[in-house]
């Protein structure tokens, strides 16, 4: 009898310790919508059709980046259910994709979402549900605010930072330059054309002799080149997109202009814009760089190109390799799975924020040597380094030094 007295003695102290197992083992993992034993689902808008729809190719690579990853095995055993919208790069349809992401499909984050205005329409909607807008496929400074918007973050340098480096420029090796600028009347146009005002400082007002600005509505801006052609600007600011900045390239050639043409490196694409508009167009075009341009000969034995370029024969057959939107596609992808990977078994909105506000000195295979991602929960702007390139023959030249333009939302 003493010793069933001991085992039923016991027993309290057994089922304490299976408890508290139990408990742990539940612990271990903790999921919102999107989440579970074997998926996570991971929503994503892009203009797939449009006047942006040359920007639609980074959906693509995302999604063949992330088949890769699930058919080595996923992430932490757990598949990707990629679902990709096209919003047209009109931001009510952009609200009406996010609403169906977020209310309908129930994903755990919205990555990679594209375009200034598109993004913007959504932003308060995201950070009301808590939703992560994360990575978004537009350098707005305003995506660097932890403080006001917790639940957004950059991936690209920002717009402001890219015209300030040229601004920089401009005093340094042009200070009596005549400015003409033609810029997309949007909050993308806008950044980039704020960024290099502030770069210029109390320069802007005599530098600057014409702001003219584009609706994406409008099918062709030849007449705008003809409009600031006869400013007789010697330095053109060129903030389109890559549909209209193919456009501007052909026209400058075409009416014998000869600024020094800055091009914003969102549309610095030698597949989707510059093979466009003809080589013999661009030359000696200035603009800016933070990846690895595949048509540069300096890469041929670099590792992490090869790895790329693997990706795109065995993965992407179909892509354009020479398109710098799939190298900015698989640059992000890259991220997030990194992300996802430091997130374990806690997949929670929230935790997902955390882990993507902790990244320390993180590159992707396809970042120029020096250029690292960082973040904190004070610094929502992952990547603010970039070099300068001139276009030469059928490629970009980098040139300079790797410059570092933080600039705060």
């Amino acid at each position: 009898m003493p010793a069933m007295h001991l085992r039923l003695a016991a027993f309290p102290a057994i089922l304490g310790l299976l408890a508290a197992s139990a408990t742990g083992a539940l612990a271990q993992k903790k999921y919102d919508p999107g989440a579970t034993d074997t998926e996570i689902k991971i929503g994503n808008i892009m203009p797939y059709s449009g006047p942006a729809s040359a920007y639609g190719v980074i959906g693509k690579t995302e999604e063949a980046y992330f088949k890769k990853i699930n058919a080595e095995g996923g992430i932490n055993g757990r598949k990707i259910n990629f679902i990709s919208y096209d919003d047209a790069y009109s931001p009510p349809k952009t609200v009406e994709q996010a609403r169906k992401l977020v209310e309908s499909d129930e994903v755990l984050l919205v990555f990679n979402p594209l375009g200034t205005p598109p993004n913007s329409a959504i932003h308060k909607y995201m950070n009301s549900k808590k939703v992560p807008q994360l990575f978004v496929a537009t350098g707005a400074t305003k995506w660097n605010d932890p403080k006001d918007f917790p639940w957004t973050m950059g991936w690209q340098p920002s717009y402001q930072s890219e015209t300030q480096i040229y601004a920089k420029y401009l005093l340094k090796e042009k200070p009596n330059s005549k400015i003409a600028v033609l810029y997309q009347n949007d909050d993308y146009g806008k950044d980039y054309l704020k960024g290099l005002k502030d770069g210029l400082g109390a320069k802007a007002a005599s530098m600057i002799v014409i702001e003219d600005s584009y609706e994406t509505s409008e099918p062709t801006i030849d007449s705008h080149i003809v409009k600031l052609k006869a400013t007789n600007a010697d330095v053109f600011i060129n903030i389109t997109t890559p549909k209209f900045a193919a456009q501007a390239i052909k026209k400058i050639a075409e009416v014998g202009w000869k600024p020094l043409h800055f091009l914003n490196n969102v549309s610095a694409s030698v597949g989707s814009v510059m093979k466009p508009a003809g080589f013999e167009n661009g030359q000696d075009i200035v603009s800016a760089a933070y990846a690895k341009d595949v048509s540069d000969p300096q890469w041929k034995d670099d590792e992490g190109m090869k790895t790329f370029l693997a990706f795109m024969t065995k993965d992407f057959p179909d892509g354009n390799k020479l398109d710098n939107n799939v190298i900015v596609g698989y640059g992000a992808a890259q991220t997030l799975v990194k992300v996802l990977q430091m997130c374990g078994d806690n997949l929670t909105r929230e935790n997902v924020m955390k882990q993507a506000a902790s990244l320390k000195d993180y590159r992707t295979e396809i970042l120029l040597p020096g250029i690292k991602i960082n973040t904190s929960a004070t610094d929502f702007a992952p990547i603010s380094q970039l070099q300068l390139q001139r276009f030469k023959g059928e490629k970009w030249e980098l040139f300079g030094d790797i410059i570092s333009a933080d600039v705060g939302g």
